[in-house]
């Protein structure tokens, strides 16, 4: 009776233990093929069902625009500006000015108008 209950019990240890090295042998037949993340074939699932294609599978982070300080321009920084390094454009020398101090568009004439005598 007790022998019984053993081989039972030994059948029982060895479907388990064959599911295991079964499914160690899948793991390393897997790793061997090195095949897409989402391609479970031969893990119990159907072949090519429920597969996740992505175009986009990293995407690019946005950088932001640098800006020359010297010239103002989009693209590079000062220290590799053309025009700072160029000596043809000749020096123009950037101020800070206030809102509505400069006056840019004056209204009227240049002079002050005189009537004659």
């Amino acid at each position: 009776e007790e022998n019984e209950r053993l081989k039972i019990e030994i059948d029982a240890l060895r479907k388990t233990f064959s599911k295991f090295s079964n499914s160690s042998d899948k793991l390393d037949n897997l790793l061997g093929l090195q095949r897409c993340v989402f391609d479970k074939a031969g893990l119990g699932y159907e072949q090519m069902k429920n597969v996740k294609h992505f175009n986009n599978f990293f995407v690019k982070k946005v950088e932001p625009q640098i800006c020359c300080n010297y010239c103002g321009k989009i693209g590079h920084i000062s220290t590799s500006c053309m025009f700072r390094k160029n000596l043809c454009f000749g020096k123009t020398r950037k101020i800070w000015v206030p809102k509505g101090t400069l006056v840019t568009n004056l209204q009227g004439p240049k002079f002050k108008w005189v009537p004659k005598v």
